[in-house]
């Protein structure tokens, strides 16, 4: 019987497993993530953070998530590397399956964390990192003054484009129709942006220049009149929106409209007592590894107080 039984391993999961650790908690933590995730959540696939405090130059994401490991490690958390196929949470002890392994436990945290959505071009794969990026708050630092571009129409895109124009020499919005699904704030704060033109029924067919190993530009293709063309830029920032790790948990916990797992207001909380979620998976505003520890944090916190609360 498991006191906490953390699912991920990112920042979120991490956080929590070092806080409950040294609460004496021994928690678990089972670091394959649902769907096929990678152990150690977004970063791992991420090459220079800059904007985690405490490293003033820098550092390569699978560094820092080493660091995270090592020291929930140091105070005692274990690690099971495997996906979780299955949870019922009926009833305490919750249960949780990985590889046909069952794992009892008083309380859950789930981080199981989100990914982006991509164009699933084969160019735009072998490019990420090196010019085409899923996030501008965390790689449009490294564009300053040059020419970039953004693929999306909602929210989300509108605010990583008017986030990069304060940056970037020129922005382009690449968008598919020709009307914007974001809010009417969010239109007009970017259409009277001075860097920021619009580029409408279009899409990517293609990112170059693979061979070069960097972003020279996008082909792209007129979606009425079916004309290709190429755009230069040094820069590609798909904005289409994310899809967290949700799928195993289902039948048991309420998820927004988008698919995120709802926490009451201001808590880690999830509609079942004693099972919290921190992280990605249940924020779709932010979405930065230092939230994501902050929500960890306050995880591991929250079910030290609800097992205590119950006398357990």
């Amino acid at each position: 019987m498991e006191k906490v039984l953390i699912i991920g391993s990112g920042p979120a999961g991490l956080t929590a497993a070092i806080y409950a650790a040294r609460a004496n908690l021994s928690p678990i933590c089972i670091e394959g993530l649902v769907a096929g995730g990678i152990p150690g959540g977004q970063l791992m696939i991420t090459t220079e953070v800059e904007n985690y405090p405490g490293f003033p130059e820098g550092i390569k994401g699978p560094e820092l998530m080493k660091h995270f490991r090592d020291q929930a490690e140091r105070f005692g958390t274990r690690f099971v590397t495997a996906d979780v196929d299955r949870v019922d949470f009926s009833g305490s002890p919750f249960k949780v399956w990985a590889d046909d392994q069952e794992y009892q436990a008083r309380t859950i945290i789930i981080s199981t964390g989100a990914k982006a959505r991509w164009l699933e071009l084969d160019s735009e794969q072998k490019l990420q990192n090196r010019g085409v990026s899923a996030c501008a708050t965390c790689d449009g630092y490294f564009f300053r003054d040059q020419d970039v571009c953004v693929v999306g129409g909602g929210d989300t895109a509108m605010e990583e484009a008017v986030y990069l124009a304060g940056l970037c020499k020129s922005v382009t919005v690449i968008h598919r129709r020709d009307t914007l699904r974001a809010s009417k704030i969010m239109q007009e704060r970017a259409m009277k942006h001075p860097k920021i033109k619009f580029l409408w029924n279009a899409v990517v067919t293609e990112v170059l220049d693979v061979s070069k190993g960097t972003v020279t530009g996008v082909r792209i293709q007129n979606t009425v009149s079916g004309e290709e063309f190429v755009h230069p830029c040094q820069g590609l920032f798909i904005a289409i929106g994310h899809v967290p790790n949700t799928q195993v948990f289902s039948d048991w916990l309420t998820f927004d409209d988008l698919g995120y797992i709802v926490t009451k207001p201001g808590t880690v909380e999830t509609n079942i007592p004693g099972v919290f979620a921190a992280g990605d998976v249940q924020d779709h505003v932010w979405r930065q590894a230092i939230t994501a520890a902050g929500t960890g944090c306050m995880a591991a916190m929250s079910a030290e107080r609800w097992m205590a609360a119950q006398d357990l």
